[in-house]
């Protein structure tokens, strides 16, 4: 940064890297939250320039999820961690039922990080923003000595109303409520997978990061008596399933040739030596509901661009123990089981 006659010149996206005084509080700092990140998520919050961000919300019960995101690589296939902290704490606000109102960012940036870099990602987050129709709000910026991160971590907040009349809890399911999920499992773990240089493996398969509050309204529309949604991240399927039935005290039981998995997906897990049904998601969701609004549901779901694969995959069933099985294609049974240590670490 050169000032010249009360001129700053402008940062150079193309070519520079951060370091320490664009995290110092001074001029620096305050020139790269005006030229990218005011730039990028525009609106008339961040403009008023606080330490906070003061909006209106409708009447209801408030909901707020926060989550850190620090993928490994942080650009691969159909996404990056930019869209990815987006759409991650967007879901977890939906998965409540909620519409979510506001978001917050904040980025921990490495010393030497490239601008053109942090650019592509503060503009891939403000684009998903922007199509979610949630806007960030309030933010901070932080940045630490080089050797001392790994690029750039983020972590966002979001807040969201839910509805009147919608009880949507982990501990709502019971005895005879039918699994639905909503499209095929495991294709954002194994995009990860095939940019990491180390694993050597290649696939056209893309991430399937996405915004799902839309198909969440569209399904609450139709059922508003749905028991539970969870959308399953880290640990995937059998895992997120494993929380819902200890948090409902019940068991399940899973029919394998039910749950939709794309050939890529399989292959490489099978490559790998890893069960696809822990594989990471961040496009997809989890729904239990009464038995009577399955098929009801998953039309809806079908109908919808991100639940076109949608299936009905299990039921739930009364178990002291809250064993989540599995009908396996063979006609046997196994216990799926939570998961153990971390398949695939820095996934989102």
């Amino acid at each position: 940064m050169t000032v010249r006659k009360g001129y700053i010149r402008p940062i150079d996206f193309k070519h520079g890297r951060v370091d320490m005084t664009h995290g110092s509080g001074g001029r620096a700092m305050a020139q790269l939250i005006e030229e990218l990140f005011l730039a990028a998520f525009d609106n008339d919050w961040l403009r008023a320039a606080n330490d906070n961000a003061c909006f209106a919300v409708p009447g209801g019960r408030m909901v707020m999820a926060t989550d850190s995101h620090v993928v490994s690589p942080l650009f691969f296939p159909g996404g990056d961690i930019g869209c990815l902290s987006v759409h991650g704490t967007i879901n977890d606000v939906a998965m409540s039922g909620a519409h979510p109102l506001y978001l917050s960012a904040s980025f921990i940036l490495e010393e030497g990080f490239p601008l053109a870099d942090l650019k592509r990602i503060v503009d891939s987050m403000a684009q998903a923003a922007r199509e979610a129709g949630v806007p960030i709000v309030t933010g901070d910026t932080k940045v630490v000595e080089q050797g001392k991160g790994d690029g750039v971590f983020i972590t966002t907040t979001g807040i969201g109303v839910v509805p009147e009349g919608v009880n949507i809890s982990g501990d709502r399911a019971r005895p005879g409520d039918a699994i639905l999920v909503s499209g095929t499992l495991g294709d954002h773990g194994v995009a990860i997978m095939a940019q990491r240089e180390s694993l050597g493996f290649e696939t056209t398969l893309q991430s399937d990061t996405a915004a799902l509050h839309g198909l969440v309204a569209a399904m609450i529309a139709a059922v508003p008596g749905i028991h539970a949604l969870r959308d399953p991240t880290r640990g995937g399927l059998a895992t997120t399933l494993n929380e819902i039935a200890r948090q409902s005290g019940v068991g399940m039981m899973l029919r394998e040739e039910a749950i939709p998995l794309r050939e890529e997906v399989e292959a490489a897990c099978e490559f790998l030596g890893l069960d696809p049904l822990y594989v990471a998601n961040e496009g997809k969701l989890i729904c239990i509901c009464a038995p009577e609004h399955a098929d009801q549901l998953l039309a809806v779901m079908r109908a919808h661009p991100l639940g076109a694969e949608a299936a009905i995959i299990g039921t739930v069933h009364a178990d002291p123990q809250h064993f989540v099985q599995m009908e396996t294609g063979f006609g046997g049974k196994r216990i799926v089981d939570w998961l153990t240590g971390e398949q695939l670490p820095r996934i989102c």
